[in-house]
């Protein structure tokens, strides 16, 4: 920022007060909105809005204006004839482009038919110091863009119809899970032990209990006492913390929404997160059908189902039931050439190595949307043993343009072998795996009061704004991505 042009800035200001004139009025009375306003039909009048000044195209008797907002932009005529020689000089000699107006006039055509609002009166609503960036679009230094988001709001077409979208998705998420009779809960983010996902936590320390606490990596576990408690269908939009390495889909913090329903199974689950995506297509853009890679895929068409054990085969050629133990699985993959890059076999554990396995080979060959079914029972601690083959759990994973958006399970409520499974991850903790799962003897007592069937998932909602919008990192998904102190 120049300090000349603040500097001039400040100047004007001081010129309007010295004339009278609020630089930072208390309210403004609009009665439409921007966008509506450019819908109006021709010779609309007593049209109030308001906005910041985004550009403006001067000429000898009159100028367009645009002002902007989130949601939309309208052109202003503000003609000398109209306004009056002095408010029209003065708007020219006083006001810059960043600031804020209102104003009130009636609705036009310009002759190359685009929707104006011709000026009768206007009013100053907020002064900009600093000058807005003029080479932004394309901007090469992408931290500045994150770390700067209000200008990448102001300045970037494609951030404002980004972020506009995940609140159109937030809304329509919620209201789905209503309609479908599901009640919103809270559950707490400061926990004693970070059960309901395999990941490392935050740390962090409660000064009056003298203890430690993790941030919540999940809200499972609290959701489930729900459940023991007499509550039926719960979900939750979860501010979740993940203490993991930056990546293109992955945050440290992130609003995860998870929910349950007693005497479910995951085939139930499976119906209900088809129906919500579609619903949220249609709320959000309008359309059941979202182009990905250059592909368009359209959702409303059946979604492929296929099993872990067989996508593996089809990808690597290896049968993972043939290797039940995991240094003979990595010899195979060595064996295969399936370059895994650097591994500690011993820490990782059999589920953790097939995982890897799964994300580096099958993973990104998954573009339309594909339920995986029939997970080993090593990647899921808290989810239900089918009941014809105990290694596998009854859980799907939705896959969509090499991405898992939504995790589901059937799920364990036998506190006995939950307290077995529990056991091994403590151990596998012990042993130098910091995403394993914690003892949590609290959710055990809870759990030996009895448990219905039930059925649970979760997703992120940066991850499905990130697939629906085929943005390349999740970090364009948020409003306010965290970024290193500077």
């Amino acid at each position: 920022m120049s300090n000349e042009q603040t500097a001039l800035r400040v100047e004007k200001m001081e010129t309007l007060r010295s004339r009278g004139i609020q630089v930072y009025p208390e309210r403004f009375s609009i009665n439409y909105e921007l966008y509506a306003a450019s819908l109006l039909e021709d010779g609309t009048s007593g049209v109030r809005v308001a906005g910041r000044i985004i550009s403006i195209r001067s000429f000898s008797k009159f100028s367009f204006i645009t002002l902007s907002n989130i949601e939309g932009t309208l052109q202003l005529l503000l003609n000398k004839e109209e306004i009056g020689e002095m408010l029209f000089q003065q708007f020219h000699d006083l006001l810059d482009i960043g600031d804020f107006i209102g104003v009130e006039g009636r609705m036009y055509k310009t002759k190359t038919n685009e929707k104006t609002l011709r000026i009768e009166s206007y009013v100053f609503l907020g002064k900009a110091l600093r000058t807005l960036p003029e080479k932004w679009h394309g901007l090469s230094n992408v931290d500045l863009r994150y770390r700067q988001r209000y200008l990448d709001l102001i300045m970037t077409k494609d951030t404002q119809s980004r972020l506009l979208a995940r609140t159109k998705m937030v809304r329509a998420i919620r209201r789905f899970f209503e309609d479908q009779n599901f009640l919103e809960v809270e559950t707490p983010i400061l926990q004693h032990t970070s059960s309901g996902a395999i990941a490392k936590p935050f740390s962090t320390y409660h000064n009056s209990f003298n203890a430690e606490l993790n941030l919540r990596i999940a809200p499972e576990t609290y959701l489930k006492r729900l459940i023991v408690g007499g509550f039926t269908k719960v979900f939750e939009f979860a501010k979740s913390f993940r203490n993991e390495g930056v990546s293109p889909q992955h945050l440290q913090e992130f609003t995860m929404v998870e929910g349950y329903a007693a005497y479910w199974n995951y085939e139930d689950t499976m119906k209900l997160m088809r129906e919500m995506i579609l619903f949220v297509l249609e709320q959000t853009f309008n359309t059941t059908k979202i182009t990905l890679k250059g592909q368009t895929i359209d959702f409303s068409l059946e979604w492929n189902v296929v099993s872990f054990r067989n996508l593996i085969i089809k990808e690597t050629g290896i049968d993972i039931d043939l290797y039940p133990d995991v240094e003979d699985l990595y010899q195979e993959t060595r064996r295969r050439n399936i370059d895994l890059e650097q591994v500690d076999i011993e820490s990782l554990g059999r589920g953790n190595f097939i995982d890897l396995l799964y994300k580096k080979m099958c993973r990104p060959q998954l573009i339309k949307p594909t339920f995986l079914i029939e997970h080993p029972i090593d990647l899921s601690p808290l989810a239900r043993a089918n009941d014809d083959n105990p290694t596998l759990t009854d859980r799907f994973q939705l896959v969509v343009n090499g991405v898992e958006i939504i995790n589901a399970y059937s799920e364990l409520v036998d506190p006995i072998e939950q307290r077995r499974r529990l056991e091994i991850q403590a151990l596998l903790k012990s042993n130098g795996d910091s995403e394993a799962m914690e003892m949590d003897e609290d959710y055990l007592t809870a759990m030996e009061y009895g448990m219905p069937p039930i059925s649970g998932w979760g997703f992120g909602i940066e991850r499905l704004l990130m697939v629906l919008t085929d943005s390349d990192t999740i970090k364009d998904c948020v409003l306010f991505p965290l970024t290193k102190k500077l």
